[in-house]
């Protein structure tokens, strides 16, 4: 079975951690962005799958997981040419990119200012809609006016009480201490800013969507909580070469349905 091994590259000044298959070809390369509050280690499922016939390099965001945090790249809009950077650094020529949760507004605004960069997408399960369509905790995060409440709370409680709504997941012990130590004093807090970036955001990218020429494949959660289906079929409507698939599942369709997810991606690479 092949494992994630993760290892730490300069990108821009920023130590980022990512990760590289060790095995399979090398005609086919695919970026694997890191969801939240997760990291790298949300492909611990699906990674074996993935890996049978592509070169994989996933990579923790900067902020998140366990690479370095910069302010002026909270936002979906800065993060997009980041990952370029990422891209270029890794000396991906022309890659497959998956970003699920928070990559997917990510992903968006990439495509949309480097049309040529990247194969194709994978996005889903992220909040992308204008008007905003969220639930739960998140759609809390995105509007509260005071996050003083959150500094007060113990950051391993947030993660914890976060993934412990991945039903169906038996989460290996090396997966939920790298979530857990991902995310210690006020990190969580400060990558709020982030999500709550969505609301300059997500209107901008909105006018983008029917410009992105690029194959996407949107992939969501029938029963998300957090990030409404919606998103999924609104992002389904608007891009012009898309085409969607709704698993009947929560939020974290990675790691709580990774056979169909890792079916879904590798037939989506294999006519792309």
């Amino acid at each position: 079975m092949s494992e994630i091994k993760p290892r730490f590259r300069r990108v821009d000044g920023l130590s980022i951690r990512c990760a590289e298959s060790e095995d399979g070809p090398r005609d086919r390369e695919a970026l694997l962005l890191s969801p939240f509050p997760e990291s790298l280690y949300a492909y611990h499922a699906t990674w074996s799958r993935l890996a049978e016939n592509t070169r994989l390099i996933a990579v923790d965001l900067p902020g998140f997981g366990h690479s370095n945090m910069r302010e002026d790249l909270l936002s979906p809009r800065a993060m997009s040419d980041f990952i370029v950077r990422i891209a270029d650094e890794l000396g991906l020529a022309k890659p497959h990119i998956v970003g699920p949760d928070i990559g997917t507004s990510a992903v968006l605004f990439a495509a949309a200012q480097h049309p040529d960069r990247f194969r194709s997408a994978v996005v889903g399960s992220g909040g992308a809609s204008a008007p905003l369509r969220l639930s739960g905790p998140l759609d809390e995060w995105v509007h509260a006016e005071d996050l003083a409440p959150y500094r007060a709370l113990q950051p391993k409680d947030i993660v914890t009480i976060a993934i412990s709504k991945i039903k169906g997941y038996d989460m290996p012990e090396i997966v939920r201490e790298d979530y857990i130590g991902a995310y210690v004093g006020q990190r969580i807090v400060d990558q709020m800013a982030y999500l709550r970036a969505y609301r300059e955001d997500l209107p901008v990218l909105r006018d983008l969507l029917p410009g992105i020429e690029m194959p996407v494949q949107v992939i969501g959660g029938r029963d998300d909580h957090v990030v409404p289906v919606e998103n999924a079929e609104y992002l389904h409507r608007h891009l012009p070469n898309s085409r969607l698939d709704i698993v009947g599942i929560g939020h974290y369709v990675w790691e709580q349905a990774p056979e169909e997810y890792a079916r879904i991606v590798n037939d989506w690479w294999a006519v792309n």
